[in-house]
């Protein structure tokens, strides 16, 4: 598992340089699942435009689902760039591998995740990209 947070994945070269490392692991013959952060300043731009919408306190829900949309921009930038580079690689969003959390919103702790979409996609010999 790789990880890469807002300032390793901060604009565009910033991916390809992921993506690079990402298939340099996979060619040295491990099995490699990325998870990514936003891209940098992302996460402020999307909080501060929940703010201008909801206010101080804007709804919870709401809340998670518009910062969330900063992941989902990455990995399908990331997917994209290792494609790029020959390697097979799949984005998914937390829905997508069955990702569940208890309910509280901001702060959801998670309760359970399948793996499988995951394992296939490494059996495959690809990158599972995560949000």
């Amino acid at each position: 598992m790789q990880k890469f947070g807002g300032t390793s994945v901060a604009d565009l070269d910033h991916i390809r340089n992921v993506a690079r490392r990402v298939v340099e692991t996979l060619e040295a013959g491990h099995r490699v699942a990325v998870v990514v952060s936003a891209m940098g300043g992302e996460t402020d731009r999307l909080v501060a435009a929940a703010r201008e919408m909801g206010g101080e306190r804007p709804d919870p829900r709401e809340y998670d689902v518009l910062v969330s949309t900063g992941e989902q921009k990455t990995i399908a930038l990331l997917a994209m760039a290792i494609q790029h580079r020959g390697t097979p690689a799949r984005s998914f969003l937390g829905s997508q591998i069955g990702l569940r959390t208890d309910a509280v919103h901001t702060r959801a702790r998670i309760a359970s995740i399948d793996p499988q979409p995951i394992r296939d996609v490494i059996r495959a010999g690809g990158v599972p990209v995560i949000a």
